[in-house]
């Protein structure tokens, strides 16, 4: 009776209980995006949460000091006295703000166009891979690693009218050279060369690797065309060189309406305050008058003063720069 049990066939392995597979659906989908859009948010913030309580803590809350500062009067030990608008009042009517301000814009054009112009004319022989190029290299950029302050008592000695180098110098030629510091006609052009000297080949580094990145293809295919260098410099070098130019005018020009160590250890804004810049004139309106609250609206003039001069560097080097060399 056994042999005539008739076979059963075998279940095929789909059938014996193994589930089949669901594709995902679409709410599926968009959960694992957003899981995967938030895994990469919280990488993205831990990465740059040292740089942004940096940036909370020294500068957005400063600035917000600042601000609300302005609107008091306050000598930095009592209480301070709200007063409104009154020191934005103080200061449209104040003759010595607008004589810094005139001082600070002076010094930005004397020191930016002749650095500029040295700067790049360094980077272009640095450019041309002489022999021993990386020492002077070094040896330009050595001013930039010393302090303000002990540069600038260095050319206090360098300029001064008795017994400093620059008249002993002169004098071999029988120049009676002036008392530099002392005049109201050349204290500011000697505070903007000493930023000079020192921020020359700092600069220049900048514009050096800006040239490197500039494609040698380019100057053979004008070479072919017959282009002289005159022509290569304004037609291939200085338009590519405008990222790297743009970054230099950029952070000098802020650097420059910021101009404080060189004033305070070689003149005191003197003489006559014709050497007394913005900087140098809150800090005496904060720390010797102790007008904390008016040294903080001549503050936010600074401020405004530097961002309306990069918005309009920012507005002209927009639709001229080319970053993409390929």
């Amino acid at each position: 009776m056994i042999d005539n049990i008739p076979a059963v066939a075998p279940r095929p392995a789909a059938d014996r209980g193994t589930p089949k597979a669901t594709p995902p659906s679409a709410a599926d989908g968009e959960r694992h995006r957003r899981r995967s859009r938030i895994r990469t948010a919280v990488e993205a913030y831990v990465l740059l949460a040292p740089s942004l309580v940096g940036f909370v803590l020294f500068l957005a809350v400063p600035i917000a000091g600042v601000v609300g500062i302005s609107f008091f009067e306050w000598n930095l030990m009592g209480t301070p006295r709200f007063v409104g608008l009154a020191n934005y009042r103080e200061m449209m009517g104040d003759s010595e703000v607008w004589r810094a301000v005139r001082n600070t814009i002076y010094y930005v054009l004397l020191n930016i166009p002749a650095q500029t112009v040295l700067a790049l004319l360094l980077a272009l022989a640095m450019n041309r891979r002489l022999k021993g190029g990386k020492v002077f290299r070094v040896l330009f950029v050595l001013p930039w690693m010393a302090m303000p302050v002990a540069l600038g008592i260095v050319w206090s000695w360098a300029f001064d009218p008795q017994h400093g180098v620059i008249n002993q110098f002169l004098s071999l030629f029988g120049i009676d050279g002036p008392a530099w510091l002392s005049s109201t006609t050349w204290a500011m052009p000697v505070m903007a060369s000493v930023n000079i000297w020192q921020y020359t080949g700092y600069t220049m580094l900048f514009l050096l690797a800006g040239l490197q990145a500039i494609p040698e293809s380019l100057y053979e295919a004008a070479d072919l065309d017959g282009a002289g260098a005159v022509q290569r410099f304004f037609r291939i070098t200085l338009p590519l060189l405008r990222p790297s130019m743009f970054f230099v005018l950029v952070t000098n020009t802020i650097g420059s309406f910021q101009m404080f160590d060189t004033v305070y250890v070689m003149t005191q804004g003197g003489p006559g305050g014709s050497t007394d810049t913005m900087n140098f004139h809150i800090y005496q309106q904060a720390f010797q008058l102790f007008r904390s609250g008016y040294a903080s609206a001549l503050a936010m003039l600074l401020f405004a003063m530097i961002l309306l001069v990069t918005a309009v560097q920012f507005l002209y080097f927009r639709k001229r720069t080319v970053y993409d060399f390929s």
